[in-house]
């Protein structure tokens, strides 16, 4: 670490074309490139890295500031700062961060399902109270799976019995759920199984998430930005009955705004993805056409 910056580690998937950097969502990892970088490499040099108190990236303060000053010495040690930044969910919304704050040598974005929570209004036909109190369910319940307690090391055998699940009901290969979870939680001293990133740095990092007006972030975007959205809704909550009925009527405010922000702006491309918020993983030959087909339009028309 030098500083408030984090070395950062990095899986280098090669390629000789112009640059990308992939940027994973919150308590995950650069393992959920796996499928989609070997697509991009036909193309373009494709860096995917775990962010700051992910994966195996060293632990730190967690805040965008700091995430976005990773990336710089990141970019400029592989001497390719003016790299693509390419992000899901959480990753999304800091590669429209940094190509905000790094105009002059960043072509562009790409935000695949990077949206959060949105705001009440996106909630079409639903009253605005009655989202606010379902919202603050919803957050309660993203922030329990994010941050688990440690596990005795037994439960991995839970853990993987789960993804074998996820496997069978979303046609995700078996092999790649088991790495994306080995590499997201550490055994601790005493043997446990903890999930990173740590309590008090995933607290920080939701603040960060919260703080976050995304339709203000794409506004200012004045370099093309490529905004994905997944076409399947987000799997159901157990026990939660209204969960389904809030995710439709936030589907269509989100495809809505999306459309109306595209409408308004020619350097604004809204590509629809038929996956669900996995969608790196359940359809990543769809996400990687959407990419190259974008940063190809981008980089045309990009002069540094």
């Amino acid at each position: 670490m030098t500083g408030d910056r984090i070395a950062l580690a990095v899986d280098d998937h090669g390629g000789d074309g112009p640059p990308l950097l992939l940027l994973h969502g919150a308590g995950r990892t650069l393992a959920d490139w796996a499928a989609v970088a070997p697509l991009l490499v036909r193309h373009h040099r494709v860096l995917a890295v775990d962010l700051r108190g992910h994966g195996r990236s060293p632990s730190g303060t967690w805040s965008l500031p700091r995430v976005l000053g990773d990336i710089e010495t990141l970019l400029e040690e592989y001497g390719i700062p003016g790299a693509l930044p390419v992000g899901h969910s959480l990753g999304g919304m800091i590669a429209v961060r940094y190509a905000l704050e790094h105009p002059d040598v960043t072509p562009g974005a790409v935000n695949l399902d990077g949206y959060g929570w949105g705001r009440p209004d996106q909630y079409v036909g639903l009253d605005r109270e009655y989202v606010e109190q379902r919202l603050t369910q919803v957050r309660e319940w993203a922030a329990t799976t994010l941050l688990r307690e440690p596990l005795p090391a037994d439960d991995l055998k839970v853990l993987l019995a789960q993804r074998r699940a996820m496997s069978e009901q979303l046609g995700i290969p078996y092999e790649l759920l088991e790495t994306c979870l080995l590499r997201s939680v550490h055994t601790t001293s005493d043997g446990r199984l903890e999930f990173r990133p740590e309590r008090p740095h995933a607290l920080e990092m939701l603040a960060e998430i919260d703080s976050l007006d995304l339709f203000d972030l794409f506004g200012r975007m004045r370099r093309p930005l490529l905004l994905g959205r997944a076409l399947r809704p987000v799997p159901s909550i157990p026990g939660a009955d209204w969960f389904d009925e809030l995710m439709t009527a936030y589907g269509k405010g989100l495809a809505r705004d999306l459309a109306a922000l595209a409408e308004r702006r020619a350097d604004v491309t809204v590509v629809g993805i038929d996956g669900t918020h996995e969608m790196l993983l359940e359809n990543p030959r769809a996400a990687a056409a959407a990419i190259i087909a974008f940063a190809s339009e981008a980089l045309a028309g990009f002069t540094s």
